[in-house]
């Protein structure tokens, strides 16, 4: 384990960005997270009004009648539900830099199971219902609908992508296929949305006879896929034709892990903080249509950028094969893992593996002389990626470095390790980065010493 600090040579030697940019405190966030759940509350609440307005004692009381309203009702949550799923990923970047990507992931993944179960509800009973206003039986019914009713055949298509992007949610499945294939079957929401529009407008009945409900709700759906256009295509289309970016060189850096330094004009526009991260697409034949988060292990200055990555799979294996002048399309920056989630003046980083990338940006983000504790854990001594720089921006900070090296067999990372490390840790905030693994376990430790969450910063980004 090594506790010194020497000097080095960082690879891009950048000015740390000025503090006038937002600044997501406690308070801030917690805000806005109420905020967010009000105005969707409200919504609800309008929702689950104009479908009890729309109906009538008399359509209730006739045959099927409670079956069919209940299919409404639970057509238009379900639906209404789907659409604050869509806002969540927008990636709409004032929602992100306040709440951060993994926890509007997270809201998104905790009502994922609603809208499908909902729909699903709604098909059974609608279908329940006429077939009880038909009197005949459900099957019968149901080959009706599709024969005869306008718009039923692309809603069940439309219900099928659904419930095939709600399977492939499972944490089961989903963490045993590419990120690739859940991208690209992840799609199949948007689609189901767009292809049942006509459905819900035609045919339900809180807007069948009700112009002013169709107007209002079709003006729900313009304005979600008006956010969903400016902050997914808009925006990033503006930006990357603005900034032009490239490959500029490519380095090895340890074994299996690239560093990519981009060029590009003005890139510090970009504003990112260290910690954050982008979505990178590099157009090449093999990589243009694929895009994935990585933290930038360097702050970006007028002209450069650089993220490094290890290699962990089909996608990554090709970064090291980029070629200087390669198109490189970037969205974000995403994430609140930046010094603006502190609560005290002193930090504590701990990384494992390929997390000391987002550590090393964070690290030359914090002020001079802030005194950091960083602890970077590692099988081997081959993987301290970043080394260097580290070791010079922690002298530059006057901080303090700590290396924990060795397998989980010979070192025994645990609370009483970090307390003994790091004397003071009841005064500091505690970035923790790495995989998911590595996070949880370190969350863990962290609990059991008694700090509060909020004084532990981390993030984890995927789709």
């Amino acid at each position: 384990m090594t506790t010194s600090v020497t000097q080095s040579q960082i690879s891009i030697n950048n000015p740390v960005i000025s503090d006038s940019r937002l600044k997501p405190t406690k308070k801030t966030v917690d805000t806005v997270s109420l905020a967010l759940i009000l105005v969707f509350s409200l919504g609800l609440g309008a929702v689950l009004g104009l479908t009890f307005i729309t109906v009538t004692k008399s359509e209730l009381d006739a045959p099927g009648g409670k079956s069919m309203f209940l299919g409404n009702l639970t057509a238009m949550v379900g639906t209404y539900l789907a659409l604050i799923m869509l806002i969540l990923i927008s990636r709409n970047y004032i929602m992100e830099k306040v709440l951060g990507q993994d926890q509007l992931i997270h809201w998104h993944r905790k009502i994922g199971p609603w809208p499908l179960t909902l729909i699903a509800a709604h098909v059974v009973l609608t279908t329940i219902g006429y077939a009880q206003a038909a009197k005949t039986n459900v099957f019968h019914e149901l080959s009706t609908f599709i024969s005869s009713f306008p718009n039923l055949l692309a809603a069940i298509i439309g219900f099928i992508f659904m419930a095939i992007a709600g399977i492939l949610t499972i944490k089961y499945i989903r963490e045993r296929i590419k990120r690739e294939t859940w991208w690209s079957v992840h799609l199949l929401l948007y689609i189901a949305m767009i292809i049942s529009f006509a459905h819900i407008i035609g045919l339900g009945p809180a807007f069948v006879g009700h112009p002013l409900a169709t107007h209002l709700w079709a003006l729900v759906w313009i304005l979600v896929a008006v956010i969903i256009f400016t902050f997914r295509f808009a925006i990033p289309i503006y930006k990357n034709l603005y900034h032009n970016i490239r490959v500029h060189q490519v380095q090895i850096v340890a074994d299996n892990v690239t560093s990519i330094i981009c060029t590009g004009y003005n890139l510090q526009k970009l504003k990112a903080q260290g910690g954050q991260f982008f979505y990178w697409r590099f157009l090449t034949k093999k990589m243009w249509w694929q895009a994935h988060p990585f933290s930038i292990s360097s702050i970006p200055d007028t002209n450069f950028i650089r993220l490094t990555v290890k290699n962990l799979g089909d996608y990554t294996s090709e970064l090291s094969n980029l070629r200087a002048g390669t198109k490189v399309y970037v969205e974000g920056p995403y994430g609140v893992f930046t010094k603006y989630r502190q609560l005290t003046r002193k930090a504590l980083l701990i990384s494992g593996g390929i997390g000391m990338t987002a550590l090393r940006s964070l690290l030359e983000d914090l002020p001079t002389k802030s005194q950091p504790v960083v602890i970077n854990r590692a099988a081997i001594k081959d993987e301290l990626v970043l080394h260097d720089e580290i070791l010079n921006l922690v002298k530059l900070k006057k901080g303090v470095l700590h290396e924990v090296i060795g397998s989980r067999a010979d070192i025994n990372f645990n609370g009483a390790m970090i307390k003994k490390l790091v004397p003071d840790l009841f005064k500091r905030d505690v970035f923790v980065s790495g995989s998911q693994e590595f996070i949880d376990y370190t969350l863990y430790l962290l609990h059991s010493l008694g700090i509060n969450d909020d004084y532990i910063h981390y993030e984890v980004y995927s789709l």
